[in-house]
């Protein structure tokens, strides 16, 4: 098995299924903190101040960027929450999960 952090995403039109609930568990396993809930991931990031938060949410952006794979973010001054889903396929997709893998390794390098 491909670590997540080390895949791409794979663009989506909307031509594929979303995850069923068990591929969804079983690419959960593989990450720190998130949680399923309906069809989306989520998590909360905390911090100490403000410009520790507006940098990782910077950071975020630049990985969305380069992955073509946005999150939603909830920002507060010393807390980010990100959900990801697949829009396209009003679901999860296996891009959800390579973009969160990423954004825990962000935070914890």
């Amino acid at each position: 098995m491909i670590e997540l952090t080390n895949q791409k995403c794979k663009p989506c039109e909307g031509l594929v299924a979303p995850l069923t609930v068990d591929a969804a568990t079983i690419l959960l396993q593989q990450l720190d903190g998130w949680q399923l809930q309906d069809n989306q991931i989520n998590k909360c990031y905390s911090f100490k101040n403000y410009y520790q938060t507006m940098a990782f949410v910077n950071a975020v952006a630049w990985i969305s960027h380069r992955e073509d794979h946005h999150p939603d973010m909830v920002v507060g001054y010393n807390r980010c929450d990100i959900t990801y889903t697949t829009h396209a396929i009003g679901g999860l997709s296996e891009n959800d999960f390579i973009c969160a893998a990423k954004v825990d390794k962000l935070f914890n390098d």
